[in-house]
């Protein structure tokens, strides 16, 4: 395993990010315990040393199963995240509240890690706004040594970003960002990354696949792939793209079962960064694809939680984005098709609580209605 020096201390190079557990019968919130516990096993054995929850995550119930299974650990053999939710306005004046209750979750006196959840257009002004004393308890729990380091994600542009560094920078020691071959130009990644890297911030990655949509390259990526670098998986690219990135220190990856983890624990035994060859190609073919247009979800679920109609977001856009890459088809007819009637896309009353927790700021409403009129089931 890689490892990377922070500060005083050496971390795995690769992090499970704890949001897509593997789940029972396709529900987010049923978290499959022993297959969960098998994968935080396999990733502790195997050298992963920094473990990433969150509020949020399975409904909540991801800082349960990383409490549970963590806890048979020597607490100081890992390093735990977790983060405020602050993506859901609701939450601002409840960090005391939200704060000790995670870490009765986590089984734990403290985290080695916490974050300002996902911070963008919908809530820096809360975050900022010292009414709710966010920064100054987040600060005084690192005080107590119940926050060993304070940092913060975010999915906001370049601007927000910025302003929350103006504002909180000197407290902030990492920043988590949303960092792929695909969103170094399309989510304006590389800006943000030069930004971090000026400030001297270090960077933490999360969505490395995107998703997993990287998991899977076209014909042309994949034959570009090949070609340059044979011995390379797909995935391996993504991987060895964020290596060659300078003030990467963690890349997260949420692996939903033991062989994603397996391959990507082998992938990060060895430090091989794209070449600028390698790299230059590499963008210049994903960028002409993503022109073509996608949505850019990343099934992170924080949508679903907000649904008043309990719609699955993430499977409708996937479906949704099949359809405009196939021009039509069966596929997405056949799967909406076989939905419960008040899982489709008709059943969305456009009131846009799902868009106003949306990393991607996807314009959701305006999705389902087009998507019901393509699939004239409207």
């Amino acid at each position: 395993m890689i490892y990377r020096k922070f500060q005083d201390i050496m971390l795995s190079g690769l992090g499970l990010g704890m949001m897509r557990l593997p789940v029972l019968d396709g529900d987010n919130g049923q978290v499959d315990k022993a297959a969960a516990e098998e994968i935080i096993d396999l990733a502790y054995k195997g050298g992963v040393n920094y473990f990433d929850t969150a509020w949020g995550y399975h409904d909540g119930n991801s800082e349960l199963v990383a409490g549970e299974r963590l806890s048979k650990y020597p607490r100081e053999s890992f390093y735990l995240a977790s983060k405020f939710p602050g993506y859901d306005l609701s939450n601002m004046d409840k960090v005391e509240e939200i704060f000790e209750k995670q870490l009765e979750k986590c089984q734990t006196d403290y985290f080695d890690f916490y974050l300002f959840h996902n911070v963008y257009e919908g809530n820096v002004d809360a975050y900022l706004d010292p009414k709710y004393g966010i920064l100054e308890y987040l600060l005084k729990q690192k005080e107590n040594g119940r926050i060993r380091h304070l940092g913060f994600s975010a999915h906001g542009s370049l601007e927000v970003i910025k302003r929350f560094l103006d504002a909180n920078g000197k407290h902030m020691e990492f920043c988590q960002l949303q960092i792929n071959y695909m969103d170094w130009h399309f989510q304006d990644a590389k800006t943000k990354v030069e930004l971090l890297q000026k400030a001297g911030i270090p960077i933490w990655v999360m969505e490395p696949v995107r998703g997993g949509k990287l998991a899977a390259a076209s014909e042309n990526l994949a034959g570009l792939m090949q070609k340059m670098r044979p011995g390379e998986t797909v995935v391996g690219w993504a991987f060895r793209f964020l290596q060659g990135i300078p003030g990467v220190t963690m890349v997260l990856s949420g692996m939903s079962d033991k062989k994603q983890l397996e391959e990507n624990m082998k992938t990060y035994q060895t430090n091989e960064p794209l070449t600028e060859e390698e790299f230059d190609a590499l963008i210049q073919c994903i960028d002409k694809e993503v022109k073509e247009g996608n949505l850019p979800c990343t099934s992170c679920h924080y949508c679903t939680t907000h649904c008043p109609k309990g719609l699955p977001i993430p499977e409708l856009i996937a479906l949704y984005n099949e359809h405009k890459v196939t021009g039509g088809g069966f596929i997405a007819p056949m799967a909406v098709g076989s939905m419960p009637k008040e899982k489709q896309p008709a059943n969305c009353i456009g009131c846009k609580s799902c868009e106003k927790v949306c990393p991607q700021q996807i314009k959701i409403s305006e999705m389902m209605a087009d998507f019901s009129a393509k699939l004239a089931l409207g």
